[in-house]
């Protein structure tokens, strides 16, 4: 077994099962290694950062 075989097999999952199949990668992945998910959300605050659509916590609250 390695990465390329991994790779394939993950290419002929169901679409249907897309879903499980990477919450069960998860599970064996590093805690402190960030998720695809959690890195887009990275990337898109950025983004939103860099066009000022984020608030502090002191506008929302005020």
């Amino acid at each position: 077994m390695n990465r390329e075989i991994l790779h394939s097999l993950v290419g002929i999952v169901d679409e249907r099962e897309i879903e499980t199949v990477y919450r069960i990668l998860l599970k064996f992945i590093e805690e402190d290694v960030a998720a695809p998910d959690e890195i887009e959300a990275i990337r898109q605050a950025r983004k939103e950062i860099e066009k000022g659509e984020l608030f502090s916590h002191e506008e929302v609250w005020a």
